[in-house]
C-alpha cells in the first residue's frame, strides 16, 4: 500500500490525467505530459527542474523517435549547426592534459545528484557507454569501444599537424557531440558543463596519448 507521502506525492499527476479525461478531445496532450512531468518531479539540493526543459535539439530528436522514423535531414543539419557553435575551444590552445587524470574522470559516475554540492567534482562516467582498456571486465556498450582509439586513427603524436583533425573533432565529441550527430544520445560534456575545459583535456589525454593504456 503506497503510504501518505508517496499518495500525496501523485495527487498533483493525478489531477491532471482525470482532467483531461474530462475535458474536450481538443485537449493538448503534449502540454498535458508535460505538466504530468513538472508535476512528478521537485527540486532537491542542486537538482533543478530545469533539468526537464528541452532545447531544440531535444525536442526535435524525441519527437522523431516518439514518430519511429529518422528526423529530416534539414532539421538535423539545423541541430548539428547550431551545436557547433557552441563548442569552445581550449583558452589556450592545448588539446591534452594527464591521461592517468583522465582514466580517473572516464572511471567516475560520481556528481550533480540532488546529495552533491555545486562545488563536488563530476565523473565522466565513460565506462558506462565505452570499453577503455582492454583489462576492463564490465562496461556499457551503448557507444562503440573506445580501446585503442588514438592508435586505430594513427595518432602517433597529438601536437602534429597530421593529428590536428582528429584532436579538433574528439574535442568537439566531447565537448557538444550533436555537433556531429544531431540525434546523438552521448552526454554534451562540456556543453551542460558536466565536465571543465581542464577535465576534458584529461579525457582527451586518455584517448589520445600513446602512452595511456587506451592506446597500449
Amino acid at each position: 500500500m503506497l503510504n501518505t507521502i508517496a499518495r500525496f506525492s501523485l495527487l498533483p499527476a493525478a489531477a491532471l490525467v482525470l482532467a483531461a479525461c474530462t475535458s474536450s478531445p481538443a485537449v493538448d496532450y503534449d502540454k498535458l505530459t508535460a505538466d504530468v512531468i513538472k508535476a512528478s518531479f521537485q527540486e532537491r539540493g542542486i537538482a533543478k527542474l530545469d533539468r526537464l526543459d528541452q532545447d531544440d535539439a531535444n525536442r526535435e530528436c524525441a519527437a522523431a523517435d516518439v514518430a519511429g522514423k529518422p528526423i529530416d535531414e534539414k532539421v538535423a543539419k539545423a541541430i548539428e549547426e547550431a551545436n557547433m557553435k557552441t563548442i569552445k575551444w581550449p583558452s589556450d590552445g592545448k588539446f591534452l592534459g594527464d591521461w592517468k587524470q583522465g582514466e580517473v574522470i572516464a572511471q567516475s559516475g560520481r556528481g550533480m545528484t540532488w546529495t552533491d554540492t555545486a562545488t563536488t567534482v563530476n565523473g565522466g562516467n565513460c565506462y558506462n557507454c565505452h570499453q577503455i582498456s582492454k583489462e576492463e571486465l564490465s562496461f556499457g556498450t551503448l557507444g562503440p569501444s573506445l580501446y585503442n582509439y588514438g592508435k586505430l586513427r594513427g595518432v602517433t603524436d597529438p601536437n602534429s599537424e597530421a593529428a590536428k583533425a582528429i584532436v579538433e573533432y574528439t574535442w568537439g565529441k566531447l565537448w557538444n557531440s550533436r555537433a556531429y550527430t544531431a540525434c546523438s544520445q552521448m552526454p554534451r560534456a562540456g556543453h551542460a558543463g558536466v565536465l571543465n575545459e581542464q577535465q576534458i583535456k584529461h579525457v582527451m589525454a586518455l584517448l589520445l596519448d600513446p602512452a595511456s593504456p587506451v592506446n597500449q
